[in-house]
């Protein structure tokens, strides 16, 4: 019987007891899918990467929540690259993805190693009024409470995410949803988190990340659904860029998080975080 070791980290914090944590799965080549899921459901983390060498790319890179394989997953992917950055040094990690290329970055900076990876295109549309209502109802929201300056929406990097801005910090503070309701309209709409942000400044952010659909409440740091807002505010000239933002999460978990989100003036969004292990 083969024995894994999964490498346990803690993305976009300094302290254990912050960020997201992810696992991280090497090797020379990834397990069949089953494996992986019984990996991933084991671990029970929001989400585990798998990473192999692969042919043209640096290296292939699977995510798996415990209910299922996920297209991208941002915390994981830097906490891959922190892994990466101590077995190899820091430098330029190509990762194939089952949405494309991301690449990533690895520098270290007064003794703290970092990563950045950058997303695949970003793509947004304004999200349908029954869908909104439908996720408003789950979450036991008002409509009223939404800030009209940034428009509902539906944002891409890699994943699908649902943008809903509050106009004020207790609505975001306050978050208590109906999960399987929520879960089952998400399943319909393709959706992997709900990016529930309240705007404290021009370029900082706060944001709660619903992840039914994986298995999990909540997600204290979320890089893909950071990596999608960033698109959806640059697309839909909501901000000028280049620009950089910084969204800070997990705080009402307990887990607070800080990621720093460079937006360029086109190409995919730049997420930056570090990650310590657990």
């Amino acid at each position: 019987m083969t024995t894994f070791f999964v490498h346990r980290l803690s993305a976009f914090t300094t302290t254990p007891t912050g960020g997201n944590p992810a696992g991280v799965w090497i090797a020379e080549t990834l397990p069949d899918s089953a494996t992986m899921q019984r990996i991933a459901a084991e671990i029970g983390f929001s989400e585990t990467a798998f990473v192999a060498p692969s042919t043209g790319f640096d290296r292939t890179v699977r995510y798996y929540s415990p209910e299922g394989e996920v297209p991208f997953c941002g915390h994981a992917t830097i906490a891959t690259g922190i892994v990466l950055g101590e077995q190899e040094g820091d430098g330029l990690y190509r990762l194939a993805t089952a949405v494309g290329e991301v690449p990533v970055t690895v520098s270290t900076c007064n003794g703290q190693r970092q990563a950045s990876l950058t997303s695949v295109e970003p793509a947004y549309s304004l999200a349908p009024d029954a869908l909104v209502s439908a996720a408003l109802a789950a979450l036991g929201w008002q409509q009223e409470e939404l800030d009209q300056s940034i428009p509902p929406a539906r944002a891409y990097a890699g994943a699908w995410h649902l943008v809903l801005a509050v106009t004020q910090a207790d609505r975001l503070a306050n978050l208590d949803y109906d999960f399987e309701r929520l879960k089952a309209l998400m399943l319909n709409d393709g959706l992997l988190t709900l990016q529930l942000i309240w705007r404290a400044s021009p370029d900082v952010f706060h944001a709660r990340n619903p992840f039914p659909v994986g298995g999990i409440v909540e997600d204290p740091a979320t890089g893909a659904a950071a990596a999608a807002l960033g698109g959806y505010l640059r697309d839909a000239q909501l901000i000028t860029a280049p620009t950089t933002l910084v969204i800070h999460q997990g705080e009402a978990m307990g887990r607070p998080s800080r990621l720093v989100v460079d937006i360029p003036a086109k190409g995919g969004i730049v997420v930056t975080g570090t990650a310590i292990r657990i």
